[in-house]
C-alpha cells in the first residue's frame, strides 16, 4: 500500500510540474511560468506623451515640456492600496533614442488600468551629487520594489551621454527620492564602476499577499544586464557586488541563444519573484537580425521567462524557448522603435492578479494582466 501511495504522489508531482496554461500566442506554458498575460480591452496605451506638462528644469534653468516626446518603460509598485507607476519620459531636447533627456514620472491607479498622472517628474537630473552621471541624458528605465518596512527602492540607468550606469535611489512616499549613485562603485575596488550596466531586477517574494524585497541566505539578490543575465548581492540595497568567475570576469547565468527570439540580448525585466517552483525572472529578448528566430521581426523585443533554483539563485532550471509576450498592437510596432517592442519593467501583485507594465515601441506605456487559476 505504501508503494501505491508513493506512486500517486510521484504522478501528482509530475502533473503539477508539467501542467500549464496557454499563452496569448497560443503556446503551452509550463506550470512554472506566469501567464497568459491578457491586454485589457480599450485600455492601452495606458500612458502617452503629453505636450502640455511643464516643470522647471534645474539643469537647463527653464521650463521644460518634460514628457512631450515619449513616455515608456514603466516600473510599478503598491502604496496605500493603489498601484503606482514610475515611467520614463523624454522631452524634445535632442534627436533619437538616448539623445534627449529622460526623467521619471509618477502615475497612480486604483484599478491598475486607469491612471492619474503627477504634473511634474519625481526623479530627474538635478544640480546634485549625481550630475556627472546624469547630465544631460537623465534617469532612464526604472525597476522599483518595496522593503518589508515600507521603503521603496528604485534601480535606474544613469545616463550622461558617455556611459550608462545602474544607479539606486530610495523613498518613503515615491515622490521624494534620495539618490545613492552607481551601485557598483565600491565593488572590487571599482573594477565594474566604468562598465556599461543596465536593467536591475531585484528578487522579491509575496508575504501575506504583499510583494516585498526578499533576502536569501542573509543577502539581497538581483539579476541585471542586457548582454546576458548576471547577478549581484548586497547587504544594504545600495552597494552591490557582481558575481564573477574565477578569472574575475562577470559570470553570466543565461546568455543570448542563436536562432531564438532572444538571440541578440537577454535584458532583465521587472523584479524577479520567488515562487513555489523557484525564482521567476521575466526578461526582454531581442531578436538578432542575422541569426535570430525568423518567426519574429528582426530586432524586435519580446518577453521571455526563466526559472532559477529556489535555493541557488545562480542556477537556471528552465527557460521558455518561445516568447510569451510579443508586439502585436500598432502602437507596439511604431513610434521610436518600429521593429516592435513590448519592454517589460513593472510586475506587481494587486487584488490577486499580476499586472505587467511595459514600454510600447519606446513610445507609450501598456498593461497586461495575468489571473492565476484562470
Amino acid at each position: 500500500m505504501k508503494n501505491v501511495y508513493k506512486f500517486i504522489r510521484i504522478v501528482t508531482l509530475l502533473i503539477l510540474t508539467t501542467a500549464g496554461t496557454v499563452s496569448a500566442q497560443g503556446q503551452k506554458l509550463p506550470g512554472w511560468a506566469f501567464g497568459p498575460f491578457i491586454r485589457p480591452v480599450g485600455v492601452n496605451p495606458l500612458i502617452s506623451p503629453d505636450t502640455t506638462s511643464r516643470f522647471y528644469d534645474p539643469m537647463r534653468k527653464r521650463q521644460m515640456d518634460w514628457e512631450s516626446n515619449d513616455t515608456f518603460n514603466p516600473a510599478a509598485t503598491i502604496k496605500d492600496g493603489k498601484i503606482y507607476i514610475l515611467y520614463r519620459a523624454e522631452d524634445k531636447s535632442g534627436i533619437g533614442i538616448g539623445g534627449r533627456t529622460s526623467r521619471l514620472g509618477l502615475a497612480e491607479s486604483s484599478n491598475g488600468t486607469t491612471v492619474k498622472r503627477s504634473p511634474a517628474p519625481v526623479l530627474y537630473p538635478d544640480n546634485d551629487s549625481q550630475k556627472e552621471f546624469e547630465w544631460t541624458g537623465g534617469c532612464e528605465d526604472p525597476r522599483v520594489a518595496m522593503t518589508a518596512n515600507g521603503t521603496y527602492v528604485v534601480f535606474y540607468t544613469q545616463w550622461n551621454h558617455d556611459m550608462p550606469r545602474l544607479g539606486v535611489a530610495t523613498s518613503r512616499d515615491l515622490k521624494k527620492w534620495t539618490k545613492h549613485g552607481p551601485i557598483f562603485r565600491k565593488a572590487y575596488n571599482g573594477r565594474f564602476f566604468n562598465i556599461a550596466s543596465k536593467s536591475a531586477s531585484i528578487i522579491t517574494k509575496l508575504v501575506n499577499g504583499k510583494q516585498v524585497i526578499a533576502k536569501i541566505n542573509g543577502k539581497y539578490w538581483m539579476y541585471w544586464g542586457e548582454l546576458g543575465v548576471f547577478a549581484a548581492t548586497s547587504t544594504d540595497l545600495v552597494n552591490w557586488t557582481p558575481l564573477v568567475k574565477e578569472d574575475g570576469s562577470l559570470r553570466p547565468l543565461i546568455s543570448p541563444r542563436k536562432n531564438y527570439f532572444d538571440s541578440d540580448l537577454t535584458e532583465c525585466g521587472p523584479p524577479a519573484v520567488m515562487t513555489p517552483r523557484g525564482i521567476l525572472l521575466l526578461y526582454n529578448g531581442k531578436n538578432n537580425k542575422d541569426h535570430g528566430d525568423k518567426n519574429y521581426t528582426a530586432n524586435s523585443y519580446c518577453g521571455g521567462q526563466v526559472i532559477f533554483s529556489p535555493t541557488d539563485p545562480t542556477k537556471p532550471l528552465n527557460r521558455l524557448d518561445k516568447p510569451f509576450f510579443v508586439p502585436q498592437e500598432a502602437f507596439e510596432k511604431s513610434g521610436q522603435y518600429p521593429a516592435g517592442t513590448v519592454f517589460m519593467e513593472g510586475l506587481v501583485y494587486f487584488k490577486k492578479k499580476w499586472f505587467l507594465y511595459y514600454g510600447c515601441a519606446d513610445s507609450r506605456v501598456g498593461v497586461a494582466i495575468y489571473t492565476p487559476g484562470k
